[in-house]
């Protein structure tokens, strides 16, 4: 695991020998995994071996068997969904999951339910349209008569009118046409980089996520076998072998 060097931050959030079953199966067992401020980390792995119940138990939608959630430095472990998202933790599942009978706009409105202040939600919209300028083309459209790749951008956006400091991406390549793909990166990239958002990445494509992620962790059938730099990780003969494509 990435050690804890006095000339670096504590993690923003920190896992600790996580532990997550559906009745007798392990599907997470005893993952430990730290991701600081501003970084992308990646996620990699196989079909089934447990990213998404990871995420999904770090936003509190499954509750964990064993071991401790960290973020900003305190146990987040046993709190409830919307007291996750309220602390600035955001999760963007895997499917995009928009509400396909409200319009693009309404499906905005709806990330920012915590919110109060009718002018934040103004301003958080117009940083979405800046990001996503295609959103504000669609404002009045069904979100579910979208293209896949519009869905994923109508998804990160919603994510985004929560004002999160760490979002969570579940495989925001799924089902989208190869020339989106390289778009929706380069936005997650920029979300990153230009708005200072912490990024954990959970995707299919491990060349993309490594080429973006500045650190990466591989899951087997739940637990890291692997972390590396993602340089490192990329010219790594069994990482290339088993999800680089040789």
């Amino acid at each position: 695991m990435q050690p804890n060097s006095p000339d670096q931050p504590p993690p923003l959030l920190e896992l600790r020998d996580v532990r997550v079953s559906y009745g007798a199966i392990d599907a997470v067992n005893g993952v430990s995994l730290r991701v600081r401020a501003g970084e992308i980390v990646t996620l990699i792995g196989a079909n089934g071996a447990g990213k998404t119940t990871l995420l999904r138990t770090i936003s509190a939608l499954l509750k964990p068997r064993g071991g401790e959630i960290l973020y900003d430095g305190k146990s987040i472990t046993g709190l409830p969904p919307h007291e996750i998202v309220r602390r600035g933790l955001c999760h963007v599942p895997e499917g995009r999951m928009v509400f396909a009978n409200l319009t693009v706009e309404e499906n905005l409105r709806m990330g920012a339910y915590l919110q109060t202040d009718r002018g934040v939600i103004e301003r958080e919209l117009e940083f979405v349209f800046a990001t996503f300028p295609r959103l504000k083309e669609r404002l009045p459209q069904l979100a579910g008569t979208l293209s896949g790749g519009e869905q994923q951008m109508l998804a990160i956006g919603r994510a985004l009118m929560s004002r999160p400091r760490f979002l969570m991406l579940d495989e925001p390549s799924l089902g989208i046409a190869p020339l989106l793909v390289k778009s929706i990166f380069e936005k997650v990239v920029e979300i990153n980089r230009q708005h200072g958002i912490t990024i954990l990445l959970v995707e299919q494509n491990a060349n993309l996520a490594l080429e973006v992620a500045r650190y990466g962790y591989v899951l087997e059938t739940g637990k890291v076998t692997l972390e590396d730099e993602s340089p490192k990780l990329r010219a790594n003969p069994e990482v290339r072998a088993a999800y680089l494509g040789g």
